[in-house]
């Protein structure tokens, strides 16, 4: 491991548990708000592509398939959210577009939009978690 990696291991591990714990609110908050909004530019088509958007909560793990990351089990002080199931297996298809249908980006253009807010709200959360723990 380097050297930069174990410190910034022993930084997170240095955070109460607290402190940790009083954050995870905004974090789904923000999770949520970014889900939807991804579901409100997902194309519409049969509908089955806004249902498999998933908000996936620390320590739970994500749909098999899904995009990106398949199986992924949420650390402690992460929020997953993907889109994409057993059944609906294309949002990478729809999102970069194939050689026979153009793309129609939801994923990441819903992430550029609703970055910045969640960011605020994460560090409004840890501010007032750190000061209400000394």
């Amino acid at each position: 491991m380097s050297i930069q990696l174990s410190r910034l291991s022993k930084r997170l591990n240095a955070i109460p548990k607290a402190v940790r714990q009083a954050v995870q609110p905004s974090l789904i908050q923000s999770g949520e708000e970014l889900a939807q909004r991804m579901r409100h530019l997902a194309p519409e088509d049969t509908g089955a592509l806004k249902d498999s958007i998933e908000v996936t909560p620390p320590g739970q793990s994500t749909p098999a398939y899904s995009q990106p990351g398949g199986s992924t089990v949420a650390h402690d002080n992460q929020v997953l959210v993907t889109a994409g199931n057993s059944d609906v297996r294309y949002p990478h298809l729809v999102e970069y577009g194939t050689a026979d249908a153009p793309a129609q980006p939801f994923f990441w253009p819903a992430f550029r939009l609703t970055k910045k807010r969640i960011a605020n709200r994460v560090k409004r959360a840890v501010r007032k978690a750190v000061k209400e723990a000394r």
